[in-house]
């Protein structure tokens, strides 16, 4: 579905050149600086995501923050309802979010929850935090006993192409309003427990996965924010 966004957008734009040109020599006359039409730089970008994205929830509470504002644009009803209302989506979506994660998770969630407590007496692990600011560790032909990572406002990236590995382990990452990039050897093992609001991790590997010897748990926690696995820089 990746694909299909920048099509989408490709379209948006070819219509808008359209739009514009054909008012210009006179062909037809679509305003389109209509009252509020600065809501249309979250409607359509939220209806895009609703559409190309997993994550649905986040994509319908902007979508429907854009119409909320939109319609106060139009005096269906004043700014101030409208941040009313756009507060009491934004609590409602949160509420939703904690509870489809905390109540619907597999076996294999559990079965996920039981390893890493596995590793709550480790006192080995590493430590990484950025706070509005960035922070880098890339490990070189050293042992990787397990981390805990957290981005606030801020970007956290871990390299671990080079590491070595004589157990499995586990990475604990907190990330809010934050971003972190986690490298692993190619064929790594990952396997993901991920409680997150309105964003979350996601495994951008393109290659065989599952191969290594020793397994990643990654224990993801936070919101606004994203967690990605590569294997390769991005291009």
């Amino acid at each position: 579905m990746k694909k299909v966004s920048p099509i989408i957008w490709g379209i948006a734009i070819i219509a808008l050149g359209v739009i514009l040109g054909g008012n210009a020599i006179g062909l037809f006359n679509i305003n389109v600086f209509f009252d509020g039409w600065w809501t249309l730089f979250i409607i359509v970008p939220s209806a895009i995501s609703l559409i190309t994205e997993k994550d649905k929830l986040s994509s319908l509470v902007f979508l429907a923050v854009g119409i909320i504002f939109l319609l106060a644009a139009q005096d269906v009803f004043s700014y101030d309802v409208a941040w009313k209302v756009a507060l009491a989506v934004f609590l409602v979506a949160v509420g939703l979010g904690i509870i489809f994660k905390s109540v619907f998770h597999n076996n294999s969630d559990k079965e996920l929850e039981k390893k890493i407590r596995e590793f709550d007496n480790d006192k080995v692990m590493d430590s990484q935090s950025a706070i509005f600011s960035g922070s880098e560790r890339v490990y070189n032909d050293e042992v990787f006993a397990g981390s805990n990572l957290m981005a606030v406002f801020g970007g956290v990236d871990l390299d671990l192409r080079k590491a070595k590995f004589t157990k499995d382990t586990v990475i604990r990452a907190f990330c809010l309003f934050g971003g972190i990039d986690l490298k692993v050897p190619e064929g790594a093992q990952v396997k993901i427990r991920s409680r997150f609001i309105f964003g979350g991790a996601s495994d951008e590997r393109k290659g065989s996965t599952g191969k290594g010897k020793y397994t990643i748990y990654l224990d993801a926690v936070g919101g606004f924010g994203g967690i990605n696995i590569i294997d390769k820089e991005k291009s």
